[in-house]
């Protein structure tokens, strides 16, 4: 009779398990248009869940009511939604004025290590030769997908620790707003950063700033993005 109990305890267990965690879908928009945002980098704060929006913008993640979802995309501002209920949500994000990651600029970001943090899609992204499975599921491209937007976050956090603010400023007469400016038009290339060394990059700047004085005024700032 223990057992019976035991079984039927163990049962409402694990269906109660697998029915907490239920996958949450939607769309991510861009604010003041009807553009869909791909690769729109979202966490489940709660429980470390993590997807990108596809092509067309669509997610879905697995999360429950009264998790925090976090959405990130370079050049908008971060939005987040506390999970009520389940229904297809509608997520816009604002594009920031300055669209080039003016906050890094500033100061340094964190150490950012993607295989300590979540390893669980260093996992997943892995492909076997002899599990087809690994090469076509949905998880497997997932996860793939999200390693790629890791490497490219690791490779724009070492352009900022190197092309920072102080040392532009070092080196070109300019301040404040005409500063960022001229650093989000001529921000060098990962590929560029380590394959240089200082003095190149120092020349990079003094040639770039010679380019940046032959532009007629109005063309020194960001320039407007198509539709804004």
């Amino acid at each position: 009779m223990k057992n019976k109990y035991f079984l039927i305890a163990l049962f409402i267990f694990i269906t109660g398990s697998a029915s907490a965690q239920q996958l949450l879908k939607g769309t991510v928009f861009e604010s003041g248009s009807s553009a869909k945002l791909s690769n729109v980098f979202i966490r489940d704060s709660n429980t470390k869940q993590l997807t990108l929006t596809d092509k067309d913008g669509n997610f879905s993640i697995k999360t429950e009511t009264g998790h925090l979802l976090i959405f990130d995309s370079p050049g908008y501002g971060s939005d987040t939604l506390y999970v009520v209920d389940l229904t297809p949500k509608k997520i816009i994000l604002t594009l920031k004025t300055i669209a080039l990651r003016e906050v890094n600029i500033n100061s340094k970001r964190p150490t950012f290590d993607p295989h300590t943090e979540y390893p669980d899609v260093y996992q997943k992204s892995k492909v076997y030769v002899l599990s087809p499975t690994t090469w076509f599921s949905k998880e497997g491209k997932d996860a793939r997908r999200l390693k790629r937007y890791f490497k490219r976050e690791q490779e724009e956090r070492h352009v900022d620790e190197v092309f920072t603010r102080a040392y532009v400023g070092s080196i070109i007469p300019l301040k404040g707003q005409q500063l960022e400016d001229f650093m989000s038009l001529y921000r060098p290339t990962y590929a560029f950063i380590k394959n240089n060394n200082g003095e190149s990059l120092a020349v990079y700047i003094n040639d770039s700033y010679k380019k940046y004085k032959t532009l007629p005024p109005d063309k020194r700032g960001l320039q407007t993005l198509p539709g804004q």
